[in-house]
This record gives structure tokens, C-alpha cells and sequence, in this order.
């Protein structure tokens, strides 16, 4: 058997690649392994998910939230609770987003007359039923396309389906910046609200009269299986392998922590760690990424093995922490500094590295 063939034999989903959302079955959350996460405007949930809240302490969000039976076929989902009864500003902005790197939706060809069409599909349950929103933006963002779908039954997982023309207008990147922005509103003021259906010149997030999600205490909100592919046509969700998605995931977040042990955890498993013999100067090691980071990363941190504090590296030989540099940062790698050196002292240290859109 060719290798050709093997693949094949994998499904179209694993050869393909069908489906530009990355972690749609919300499987992978290297950051928080599972625990919930009160939203701000860049503190991420699952891989490649930010649950986006203008205001804190209105909404949580956590890998499967309220330990509900997910659809069939999915064992994962991401799930946003509301904190309060919040009436959303006109300024406000709630929601979940993931943002398309320009690469993996170039030949999507938008911006010109060839605008090929793109349908969003994805299960969702809410504890609220009526007309929900959202949208897709460039990332500019001066081009928007807001769209609504009706939940229902509350409590009940329903599939959903949207076909969107491509837009012939605007600058969409096909670098390794923002190609599409996709956005479910949660709550969005009018400032950011468009009329659904249509390409506009402007930077919406949803559309005009959907739900609010945070309005209501206590509310829930709960999505999987998103799929956001080329053509008219809807598909079966794209099942990918777990070590193929982790690798997606990974070229906008990687950590030394083993799977399923938050950062800043106190653990030795998975250090990094450089021995410094008799020569002078201060030690280094360096770090290789499993996989290239999409850019320079903009998050890198190092923590200490035995206490968990954030921009120090342990001394073995001192016992003790002390303060660490990194420098040499590339999207493949970096090196740690430590502050001190003597023979053949032993320094160790996790990371994380984030290289998000």
C-alpha cells in the first residue's frame, strides 16, 4: 500500500483540510486544561477560541461548561455562562472569536471579482432561545458581513448552517496576518450592530436585534463542531487527527507543560534546563518550538519549576530562584538567560509561547 493510498484511506477530512477553523470541536485547551476562565479581552478559553467581554466579571467560559451531553459525534464544547444581568452600552462588546490566519483562506480569493462563497456550520445550545447574531470582518476591520440564526428549543443542542457570499470588496490579507475575523455575539451594543444579510462598510460584530446573552443572569451559551469551508455547499464536520489538530493549534500556542498541566503549575515534568560548566559568563539554553510560530511570539514566558513564579528560572545549585532573560526570539525558538553562573550549576525552567492572531 502507497502512502498516497494510506492517507486516502484516512478520510477526505484528514487530507483535505476541508474546514479554516482550527479546534472547532473544542478538544484542545493547552492553556487551562479544562478550567473556567472569567473573560477579558485577550485571556483565551480552548485553542484559538477568545471569549471577548468590553467589560469584566459579566461572563465565564470553560471547556465544557455545566457538564452537558454533547451532540453526537463530540465529546468537547465551549462553554460561556453569564455573571450578571448586564444592559450592553452601545459601546459594548461580548462575544467568541476566532481569527483566521490570511494563509489558510487565500484561495478563498476575496477583495476581487473571483469572491468565492464560504458556509459557516457548527451545533449550538443555549439556555435562551430567539434570534442570535454575529459575523465575519476583515482585519482592517472596515468590512463586515453580520448573520443571525434562531435557536429554538432552550436547552437543546440544534445544528446550524449559514452560506455567505464572498466579498468582492475591501483588502482581505492572504499573509500570515488576519484573513477572516469570525465572531458569535454574546451581547454587542449598537455601535458594533449591522443589518444581517449583507456586506457593509463598516466594523460590526453582530447583527441589529440579536440576543444578549449576558442580559440574562446565569445564562449559557454552548458551541462545537464549527466548520467554515470554501462553496455553498455544507459538509460533514472534518474530523481531523488529535496530533494533526494539537500541531494547528500549536503554531499560535505551544508550552513545555505536558498536556493537561496549566502554566505556572508547580512540576518538573517537562523542563527545559541548561548545565553550565567552568566557562565564563552567564548561562543559556535554548528552546526549539515543535512547530514555527506563525510570527515572532508576542507572549513568551518563563516560569519556575518549583515555585511557579512567572520570569525566573531555578538554580539547582543555589537552591533558589532567581531572575531570567530571554532573548534570540525567533518563530522557532528562543534562549533563556539566567542571572548568575558557577561550575556546574544546573538551571531548569517551563515556558509558554503565544504567537496568537
Amino acid at each position: 500500500m502507497t502512502q498516497a493510498v494510506a492517507l486516502a484511506q484516512l478520510g477526505n477530512s484528514s487530507v483535505n483540510f476541508r474546514n479554516r477553523i482550527i479546534n472547532g470541536d473544542m478538544r484542545i485547551d493547552q492553556r487551562n486544561a479544562g478550567a473556567s476562565v472569567s473573560t477579558t479581552t485577550s485571556a483565551y478559553s480552548v485553542d484559538r477560541w477568545l471569549p471577548y467581554a468590553g467589560q469584566t466579571s459579566k461572563m465565564t467560559a470553560q471547556q465544557n461548561a455545566g457538564s452537558v451531553t454533547p451532540p453526537a459525534g463530540f465529546v468537547n464544547y465551549l462553554g460561556i455562562t453569564s455573571s450578571s444581568a448586564y444592559s450592553v452600552l452601545s459601546s459594548d462588546i461580548f462575544g467568541v472569536f476566532q481569527y483566521i490566519e490570511g494563509y489558510n483562506v487565500a484561495d478563498l480569493g476575496w477583495g476581487s471579482a473571483n469572491a468565492q462563497p464560504i458556509t459557516l456550520s457548527f451545533w449550538v445550545r443555549s439556555s435562551l432561545t430567539g434570534t442570535f447574531g454575529g459575523a465575519l470582518r476583515n482585519s482592517a476591520p472596515d468590512r463586515s458581513y453580520p448573520f443571525t440564526y434562531t435557536i429554538s428549543s432552550a436547552n437543546t443542542w440544534e445544528y446550524k448552517t449559514i452560506t455567505i457570499p464572498g466579498d468582492t470588496s475591501g483588502t482581505w490579507l492572504t499573509t500570515n496576518g488576519v484573513g477572516i475575523r469570525l465572531q458569535f455575539g454574546l451581547g454587542v451594543g449598537s455601535n458594533f450592530s449591522g443589518t444581517a444579510g449583507a456586506w457593509s462598510a463598516g466594523n460590526f460584530i453582530s447583527a441589529t436585534g440579536a440576543t444578549s446573552v449576558v442580559g440574562t443572569s446565569g445564562a449559557t451559551f454552548y458551541i462545537t463542531g464549527v466548520q467554515l469551508e470554501k462553496g455553498s455547499v455544507t459538509t460533514s464536520f472534518e474530523y481531523r487527527l488529535y496530533g494533526t489538530e494539537l500541531a494547528l493549534c500549536q503554531r499560535y500556542f505551544e508550552k513545555s507543560y505536558v498536556s493537561g498541566t496549566v502554566p505556572a503549575t508547580v512540576t518538573e515534568v517537562g523542563v527545559a534546563h541548561t548545565l553550565v560548566g567552568n566557562s565564563a559568563g552567564n548561562p543559556a539554553s535554548n528552546v526549539y518550538f515543535k512547530v514555527s510560530k506563525r510570527t515572532t511570539p508576542t507572549e513568551l514566558s518563563i516560569y519556575s519549576p518549583i515555585t511557579g513564579t512567572i520570569a525566573k528560572v531555578r538554580n539547582s545549585t543555589a537552591g533558589a530562584d532567581e531572575n531570567s532573560t530571554v532573548y534570540g526570539t525567533s518563530e522557532n525558538g528562543f534562549a533563556a538567560l539566567g542571572s548568575t553562573s558557577t561550575s556546574a550549576t544546573c538551571f531548569r525552567f517551563q515556558w509558554t509561547a503565544g504567537s496568537e492572531l
